[in-house]
C-alpha cells in the first residue's frame, strides 16, 4: 500500500502525548482554553484506541481542581469559569466514565443561572449571548440528566429565533449563517427532541452549498475551505 494513504495511527498518538509536556510560547497563549484541548486530544486517542495511554487520574484531578465553587469550570486551573469550558470538564469525565465524581446539582445551579427570560445563555458572567453556548448548556446537562434544570421550551424557541431564511442559523437572532453555528443548533435542538424546527431540504442544500472546488468545505458563502467547521 502506498505509505501516503496509510494512517500512522502510533505517530498521531505520541504527538496528542507530546502535548501534554509541551512548555513554549504557544502553549503559554493558549493555557486559558486546557480544558476544550484536553477533550479534543482525549476524544482523538479514544478514537485510536489509545486513551488509557495517559494518567486517567492524573486528569481527573486537574479537572476538579479547575471547578470554582460556582459550579462552573474554567480553561485551566485559576481561569475563570465558563459554559464552554464546563461541557469540556463533563464531556472528558463522561468519557472516563467517572461523571460520579461530580456534583451534577451544583453543575446544574451554575447552568440554569446563565439562562435570560428570552431561553438564551451567557457564556459566563460578563453576558456574551452565542447559540454555541444554547449548545453548551443542553448538551452538558443532557450528559448529567440534568435537562430538567432549565427552561428547556424558552432554550428551544430562542435557537429557533436563530433560523435564517437559507436554512441555517446564526450565532443570535439575525446572525449570518455558519456551519460551525448550524453543528450547535442542530445537536442542541436534536438532544432537545425538536428536530422538527430545523428544515432538512433548504439547510442540506446550503450545506452542500459549502463545499468548493477543491473538495474542501469552507463555513460560509464565498470562504476558503475549513477543516475547523
Amino acid at each position: 500500500m502506498d505509505d501516503s494513504s496509510t494512517l500512522h495511527v502510533q505517530k498521531h498518538v505520541e504527538f496528542i502525548k507530546s502535548l501534554d509536556n509541551k512548555k513554549d510560547l504557544e502553549s503559554l497563549l493558549t493555557e486559558h482554553i486546557r480544558m476544550n484541548g484536553a477533550y479534543w486530544g482525549l476524544t482523538a486517542l479514544d478514537l485510536m484506541g489509545s486513551l488509557n495511554d495517559l494518567d486517567q487520574d492524573k486528569i481527573i484531578s486537574w479537572i476538579l481542581q479547575c471547578q470554582h465553587d460556582c459550579g462552573g469550570f474554567g480553561g485551566n486551573i485559576g481561569h475563570d469559569p465558563h459554559i464552554l469550558y464546563t461541557l469540556s470538564a463533563v464531556q472528558i469525565l463522561a468519557l472516563y466514565d467517572k461523571l460520579a465524581v461530580l456534583d451534577s446539582s451544583k453543575i446544574a445551579s451554575y447552568i440554569t443561572g446563565l439562562q435570560q427570560n428570552d431561553g438564551s445563555f451567557y457564556g459566563d458572567e460578563w453576558g456574551e449571548i452565542d447559540t454555541r453556548f444554547s449548545y453548551g448548556a443542553i448538551c452538558c446537562l443532557a450528559l448529567l440528566r440534568r435537562l430538567d434544570a432549565i427552561n428547556l421550551e424558552k432554550a428551544i424557541t430562542y435557537i429557533v429565533s436563530c433560523k435564517n431564511f437559507d436554512g441555517g442559523f446564526g450565532s443570535t437572532p439575525g446572525g449570518e449563517s455558519h456551519a460551525g453555528q448550524i453543528f450547535c443548533c442542530v445537536a442542541a435542538l436534536a438532544i432537545a427532541g425538536s428536530l422538527h424546527y430545523v428544515d432538512k431540504d433548504l439547510l442540506g442544500w446550503w450545506l452542500c452549498e459549502r463545499q468548493v472546488k477543491s473538495g474542501g468545505l469552507n463555513g460560509r458563502p464565498e470562504k476558503l475551505p475549513d477543516v475547523s467547521i
